[in-house]
């Protein structure tokens, strides 16, 4: 093994760990493994950089801004809660018509705004009909995945692993060439969890109320200030009760007013009662400047809490957003959202203290008491598909534009046919279609950037680089002739099915386009190392990478249902171990009927 190999099997090594360890974002890890590629001298600059104008970070940058054009028709939204009747009378039936509603769409529209719109809707309609949240959201994340596999725009991996091809000197990927195994693995998907995988589902006990779900019990009280304290004429934001105890006070009642969320610069006086989010601990430590005027803990969920004039709502931090590795504190949560922080659901613990000081991930969950008059605007944040957050406790249903959804539906069918026909490459099609819908007045330039997700873009672009670097140094070869040395006994076939079944373990514990990048060059290599098709070989690259059901990690949609129905990490291995294996399969001996060698 010659250094360069040495060096890019050693950062992809260092690559696996920061993928599974979360340690960093997987854009940040990207970009830092095409530095060192490029500073080690593996790769060149120009190579390096040359990511970010491949055909396939483009056009999965534009399909972005297409899903997002019709979200904004309303469309999905409008589909979503017209399942409510269906599941309120049989709950077998809702999850098929919920599951073969969502993989068709997911199959021409980016999966992952898919089941953002759909979570409040289902966690909704599962309360209204009587069943736990967790029965209904990992069939939704599991549709989205199954349908996104069918066509080369239901997902970015499948954009990519074409692009990749087509960099390489192989056609890329038509329209349909991946719907014939894609569409039966939805299928036996779908019956899967119809006659198996719903028996599977956890049935957590369902508590809609919010107090219940996030512990709050112990963490509100009121306390009033007596005659003579120290807090009398003194500003909110200089108070002891800020800054040394980290309260955040929710109300001030004084005489027959009542002021909610007060302002920083509010000034206390005695005789206020204070509303306050805090450690009863804490709380306690104030005798002798307060009196507890309310010994028990006030009920969440009641009028003591949610007054008339403000909400309690449950934002889940989506897959990209801006939202982060931030914290409350660098976010400026109070004043950029009009909101007090209650809690957090942060993985598998929910968190009451120094909650301007945790660093949010995707998937967690805060709960926040806002200004009634402000949830509207929350509501408009969230309706973009770089939507920083999506709302839980409160229903997001967008107006249905007909005339909007015609336009938007008439250009992606439009770029659906000339791809299939080949009478415009598909990158060229996606960007003519995103310019006409801004011209027309259906998207302005700025809903254009916000629409796209930088953070597949970033990732999509670093990961490529991985490619050229192990074209350049052999290793792609060299692992293919591994995998042939290990397996060519037993026949091309072996060989397809381990490299599906190496690309679908790694899928579960790092991201999956990185997962495409990676094995994507290795499935070229080891065609042509047989003097067979690549072909066959890079659609179970393709697609092992999207069937990721046994971690709530391995794929962006499983990472979004994962905290919003408060599931285990067991949850998704006990649903989704069977549903791996059965795809690895009918992929083992349905790819090379379809394709051939």
């Amino acid at each position: 093994m010659g250094m360069d190999a040495a060096i890019t099997l050693a950062l992809i090594v260092l690559a696996l760990i920061l993928f599974a360890t979360e340690v960093f974002s997987v854009d940040l890890v990207a970009m830092l493994i095409m530095a060192g590629l490029v500073l080690t001298g593996v790769i060149t600059p120009q190579q390096g950089v040359a990511g970010f104008s491949n055909n396939a970070t483009i056009t999965v940058a534009f399909m972005f801004v297409l899903s997002a054009a019709l979200l904004k028709t309303g469309a999905l939204q409008a589909l979503a809660h017209r399942l409510s009747g269906v599941f309120s009378k049989n709950y077998k039936l809702g999850i098929v018509m919920m599951m073969m509603l969502i993989a068709p769409i997911s199959a021409l529209v980016n999966n992952t705004p898919v089941v953002a719109v759909f979570i409040p809707v289902v966690i909704q309609i599962a309360y209204a009909s009587g069943q736990s949240p967790t029965k209904m959201l990992i069939p939704l994340s599991y549709a989205s995945i199954l349908g996104g596999m069918c066509t080369l725009i239901g997902t970015s991996t499948n954009i990519l692993v074409s692009g990749i091809a087509e960099k390489s000197g192989v056609d890329g990927f038509s329209m349909f060439l991946l719907t014939p195994v894609g569409l039966v693995l939805m299928l036996a998907g779908s019956l899967y969890m119809y006659f198996i995988g719903i028996r599977l589902l956890p049935s957590h006990e369902k508590s809609a109320e919010v107090a219940e779900r996030f512990a709050l019990h112990d963490y509100l009280t009121e306390i009033e200030l007596l005659e003579g304290s120290a807090l009398d004429g003194v500003r909110i934001m200089d108070s002891s009760l800020v800054k040394e105890l980290e309260m955040d006070i929710i109300e001030v009642a004084r005489r027959e007013e009542r002021l909610i969320l007060p302002p920083g610069d509010f000034a206390l006086q005695a005789g206020d009662i204070l509303k306050i989010r805090c450690d009863v601990q804490k709380v306690k430590a104030l005798k002798e400047r307060v009196k507890i005027v309310e010994d028990a803990t006030l009920q969440v969920g009641g009028n003591s809490l949610a007054e008339k004039n403000t909400v309690l709502v449950e934002m889940v931090v989506t897959v990209g957003s801006s939202l982060e590795n931030q914290t409350l504190r660098s976010l400026d949560f109070r004043r950029k959202y009009r909101g007090i922080p209650l809690a957090i659901r942060h993985r598998d613990e929910v968190l009451h203290e120094h909650l301007y000081s945790v660093a949010l991930r995707s998937g967690d969950i805060i709960l926040a008491e806002v200004k009634a008059h402000y949830v509207k605007e929350l509501k408009r944040l969230q309706s973009g598909r770089g939507a920083p957050f999506v709302l839980l406790s409160e229903e997001a249903l967008t107006d249905f534009n007909k005339r909007q959804f015609l336009l938007v539906a008439g250009v992606m069918l439009s770029l659906i046919v000339m791809a299939t026909l080949e009478l415009l490459p598909i990158m060229m099609g996606a960007i003519s279609g995103v310019l006409l819908l801004v011209l027309l007045g259906t998207l302005s330039m700025k809903e254009v950037y916000q629409a796209i997700n930088w953070k597949i873009i970033f990732l999509l672009a670093g990961s490529l680089s991985l490619g050229e670097a192990m074209k350049n140094s052999g290793l792609d070869m060299m692992i293919a002739d591994t995998l042939i040395t290990r397996l060519g006994g037993w026949g091309p076939i072996a060989i397809l099915s381990g490299l599906y079944l190496l690309t679908s373990l790694l899928t579960e514990v790092m991201s999956n386009n990185a997962t495409a990048a990676l094995l994507a060059p290795i499935a070229i290599a080891t065609g042509a190392h047989l003097g067979l098709s690549p072909v066959p070989f890079l659609v179970a690259v393709t697609l092992a990478a999207s069937c990721s059901f046994m971690t709530p990690i391995g794929y962006q949609t499983n990472a979004m249902v994962y905290s919003a129905g408060n599931y285990r990490f067991s949850d998704f291995f006990r649903v989704g171990g069977l549903l791996n294996l059965l795809c690895w399969l009918i992929a083992t001996f349905l790819i090379p009927m379809v394709y051939g060698f």
